[in-house]
């Protein structure tokens, strides 16, 4: 072994074991890389650990105010219908008060047919094909859902073939809506006796028992007369944006 190796080494050991053992002047230099190599370490550990934890707060928060709010519209629509009931109570003085409606939040699954925006699958828990059901959507009327082949279908509001009992205007005029494949819904087979004019509300009526009464449906933009009817021009409030949700009313009273 060389004189110059061997002193490099010797120099090296007499370093290290002064490092460790002797003077802060030499131990110095050591102890703050490792320091801020410690440092560092935890810094970023904690980081990590913050950020998980938030996003996993953040997550469980999130997922029970979702639940809270489908509880919420899901209770106010149920709340309407009592509402609605008691009113007639107060009105026509009588009543047994028998009713016991019953929602489900079901969900979107795609559309029937590619290109078609108003028919759409849904996927219903228990789902009873002889019935119609209603579908609304924060608290809008959005549809109805029958059976196609034994499955859940829902046809918006616009599809030809969605159609239920409404009321119009302040006199409560009765009438069907339907789609008709266009951006307006009408309301046929109101009695021509009654005063309906634009701006006039239409509520479901509650009469098919596929809807609550007091239901928001559209507005009067335009009516007809023809054969001892009256046919009105409404234009919806829900707007067929997609949602992946729709409350379904699976028994009124």
């Amino acid at each position: 072994m060389s004189k110059g190796l061997l002193s490099f080494f010797s120099i090296f050991i007499a370093l290290l074991m002064g490092a460790l053992y002797y003077t802060d002047v030499i131990q110095s230099p050591f102890i703050s890389v490792l320091n801020g190599i410690k440092s560092n370490y935890h810094t970023s550990t904690e980081f990590i650990d913050n950020q998980i934890n938030k996003y996993f707060f953040q997550a469980r928060h999130i997922e029970e105010l979702e639940k809270k709010l489908r509880q919420y519209e899901n209770n106010h629509l149920i709340m309407q219908q009592l509402a609605s009931e008691i009113n007639d109570v107060f009105v026509q003085n009588r009543s047994n008060f028998k009713t016991d409606p019953n929602v489900e939040l079901v969900r979107t699954i795609s559309y029937q047919k590619f290109g078609d925006q108003n028919r759409i699958w849904l996927e219903i828990d228990e789902y009873n094909s002889s019935k119609i059901y209603g579908l609304t959507y924060n608290e809008l009327v959005a549809g109805i859902v029958v059976s196609h082949n034994g499955r859940p279908l829902g046809l918006l509001n616009s599809d030809p073939k969605s159609s239920y009992a409404v009321y119009v205007g302040n006199d409560s005029a009765p009438g069907i809506v339907h789609g008709n494949n266009a951006k307006h819904l009408l309301v046929k087979f109101i009695p021509a006796w009654f005063l309906i004019k634009a701006g006039d509300e239409v509520i479901t009526s509650g009469l098919d028992e596929i809807f609550f009464k007091g239901l928001k449906v559209g507005t009067v933009i335009s009516v007809t007369k023809s054969q001892g009817y009256q046919t009105a021009v409404i234009e919806p409030f829900y707007k067929a944006n997609n949602p992946n949700y729709f409350h379904m009313i699976k028994k009124v009273k």
